[in-house]
This record gives structure tokens, C-alpha cells and sequence, in this order.
């Protein structure tokens, strides 16, 4: 096959523009994650703070992760506020055991469909209103803190100035290629918003492990703007109102959270689809960061591939090599930031993968988001 010369030119041009894009976007962003050293402080104050966790049909998730929250070591006031969305299982016997042993846990029974609010928002505001302290941290029914320590390290993120505490939450570690796989994403997620919150940018956090202040919540009317959205309470709520004065993130390993990752690509693809319907509700600002780091991240291995047949070889793997060896060392560094050193020798393959990862999740750009949220 014979390529005309200005086609083969152009394109490795091409290939020279996007690589010289995403060393950018390592050395300006990811690399604020990867040799990020939280401030020390001279003085930490303690919180009064109320846990949230949103549970529909959650008995088998909430007997496995509950007491991980109860027991929390932590010696100023927190309680433990468990939202009842309308569960048919054993979810109000077995709360009612808890409820002997911990007087700290608050159990809101709702017995009614929000009508006209769609997804978690509507149990997760009553959560939120019914909290007794200022600062609320959120998880789900699925996950576990990794450490008694975990209310302790995030909530000693505030100060006068901090309303929004942005936490990782993780997956545990199985074998499988489908959990490197779901484990490297979620890294990979997080590696994108803990830099651009470090970057005076935050656009999203995650309910596994995310912290505000109710203040925040109820001057903002909640979630009243994006009620209308099945998804979004926590990224679009961030992405709301979070700014590079009022945000911290806290990737202490006794901070994180940990969650049981789906068993099948099938499971796995339909939460992602999920996920990526909000990324369209994104400010316009945030959508044209993301959107260009993901298109060059999309083109780095088709035109590598052209540049490698059509062009010069050693040329397009001499470009290449500059991504890989400035990927390879934040890649590292951030990896063992969160906890997630094992994947490093895999980040190669995963990088290569995420071009079909993409091709898989780009329907969420157009499909319609479910209704229902558990």
C-alpha cells in the first residue's frame, strides 16, 4: 500500500503534536500527584462529624462494612448516619442489632419514592439535613474504611479556608486481569482529579470517600440544580461548587476506602456508562481539559502505529520513548502514592488498553442515563 509522503508527514507531525500534549499534561498536572507531600501542621483540630451512607437492599454489603465505620477510632464526636432507601431485605433487623451495641448510629427509615428526583440525591439530602455536625463525610453501603484511622485522617484536611475534602476510594486487590483492569481506571480517574484539585482545579470527587461541609451543602440548595440527573451527587456537586481555595485532598493510605470491585466486564461496563453520562454536565472549562488529555491519550497508539509503518520506525519509537520514560516515573510515584504499586509493571499494557477502553465507554457521551441508582 502506498501512502502519499505529505499524508506519512502529516501524520507523524500529528503523532510529534499529541505526545508533546500528554508529556504536558504529566509534567504539568499528574506530576503534582506523584511528588505531592501534604503541609505539616504545627496544630490539628478534631471535628465533631457525621457519617453518611445511602443503603436500598444493602443488608449483605452493610453486615460486612458497617462495623469498620462504628469502630472508627476517633475520640471527638462522630455518628453514623444510615439513609434506609426504601429496602424490601433484612436492612431495618439487621440496623436494629447495630443499634444495641452503638448508640451513635442514626437510622433514617424512608418509605416513599422521591417523586421527580431521580438517583441517590434525594435519600442522600436527607442524610446530609439530618446531620447533627458540621462537617458530613460520604461512602457507600459497599465500602469499608481501610483503617480504624479513617475518619481521623480526613477530616483533619479542614481549616477556616477548606469545605471540600477530596479522599480515594479503592478496590481490593484480587487476582484476575478484570481487577487490574478496574483497579488501574479507578487510579488512573483518580490521578486525573487529585492533580487538577492540586492544580487549583478540582472538578470532581467520588462517594466512596468524600468530605464537605453541610454549610456548603445548604448554601449551594443541594442538589436542586441537577436533581433532574440520575448520577452527579458527587462529581457534578464538586464540579459545582468546588474551587482551588475551598479544596484539600487527602491520600493518606489510612484515609482510603475500600470497595468490593464487580465480577464481570458486563457489571463493570454498565457503572462506567453510568458514570460518564455526567461528564457532560461538566463545566465547559473542565470538559476541554479532560476531553483533549483523552482525545491525545485515544491517538497516541494509531498513530504510532502508522508513524512506526509508514514513516520512520526509530524516529516514531524515539518520540514515543519520551512519553513513556516521563509516564513511567509519575506513573510510579502516584501509583505508590495510593497504594497501588503492584500495577506499575503492568502500565504499559494498561496504557495500550485504554484505546479499546475508550472505544467501549464512548456510547456514554449519547446514552441516556438509568433512573435508578443502586
Amino acid at each position: 500500500m502506498t501512502i502519499p509522503l505529505l499524508i506519512r508527514d502529516i501524520a507523524f507531525y500529528l503523532f510529534c503534536a499529541v505526545i508533546a500534549i500528554q508529556v504536558f499534561y504529566y509534567l504539568f498536572f499528574f506530576r503534582r500527584l506523584a511528588f505531592y507531600k501534604p503541609a505539616s501542621r504545627q496544630t490539628t483540630l478534631e471535628h465533631p462529624v457525621s457519617v453518611i451512607v445511602c443503603a436500598r437492599d444493602e443488608a449483605h454489603n452493610l453486615v460486612k462494612t458497617l462495623p469498620g465505620i462504628l469502630v472508627q477510632d476517633y475520640k471527638t464526636t462522630f455518628e453514623v448516619v444510615l439513609v434506609n432507601d426504601n429496602s424490601t431485605d433484612d436492612t431495618r433487623y439487621l440496623l436494629d442489632e447495630f443499634r444495641k451495641s452503638f448508640k451513635n448510629l442514626n437510622h433514617i427509615a424512608l418509605t416513599q419514592e422521591a417523586k421527580m428526583i431521580s438517583g441517590k440525591k434525594f435519600p442522600l439530602s436527607i442524610g446530609i439535613k439530618s446531620a447533627r455536625h458540621e462537617i458530613v463525610l460520604l461512602t457507600d453501603a459497599d465500602c469499608v474504611p481501610a483503617s480504624e484511622f479513617w475518619i481521623q485522617r480526613m477530616q483533619e484536611n479542614y481549616d477556616d479556608q477548606i469545605e471540600i475534602v477530596l479522599g480515594y476510594g479503592a478496590y481490593h486487590k484480587k487476582s484476575g486481569l478484570l481487577n487490574k483492569l478496574i483497579r488501574f481506571e479507578t487510579f488512573h480517574t483518580a490521578l486525573q482529579y487529585f492533580s487538577y484539585a492540586l492544580a487549583g482545579r478540582p472538578y470532581m470527587g467520588v462517594g466512596r470517600n468524600l468530605s464537605y461541609k453541610k454549610d456548603i451543602f445548604l448554601r449551594n440548595k443541594g442538589f436542586s440544580s441537577i436533581n433532574q440527573i440520575p448520577s452527579g451527587d458527587d462529581d457534578l456537586f464538586i464540579n459545582k461548587v468546588a474551587t482551588a481555595a475551598n479544596t484539600a485532598i487527602c491520600i493518606d493510605h489510612e484515609a482510603h476506602t475500600l470497595s468490593e470491585p464487580k465480577e464481570t466486564w458486563n457489571d463493570w461496563m454498565t457503572q462506567k456508562y453510568r458514570h460518564y453520562t455526567t461528564s457532560k454536565y461538566y463545566k465547559g472549562s473542565h470538559k476541554r481539559w479532560l476531553g483533549m488529555y483523552s482525545l491525545t491519550l485515544f491517538l497516541v497508539y494509531p498513530l504510532l502505529a502508522f508513524s512506526i509503518i509508514f514513516f520512520n520506525w526509530w524516529m516514531a519509537l524515539a518520540v514515543y520513548g519520551v512519553r513513556l520514560l516521563v509516564q513511567a516515573i509519575v506513573m510510579y510515584k502516584g501509583m505508590k502514592k495510593l497504594n497501588e504499586s503492584d500495577l506499575w509493571g503492568w502500565f504499559l499494557f494498561m496504557d495500550i488498553w485504554m484505546f479499546f477502553y475508550y472505544l467501549f465507554t464512548l456510547p456514554a457521551i449519547w446514552k441516556a442515563p438509568r433512573k435508578n441508582w443502586n
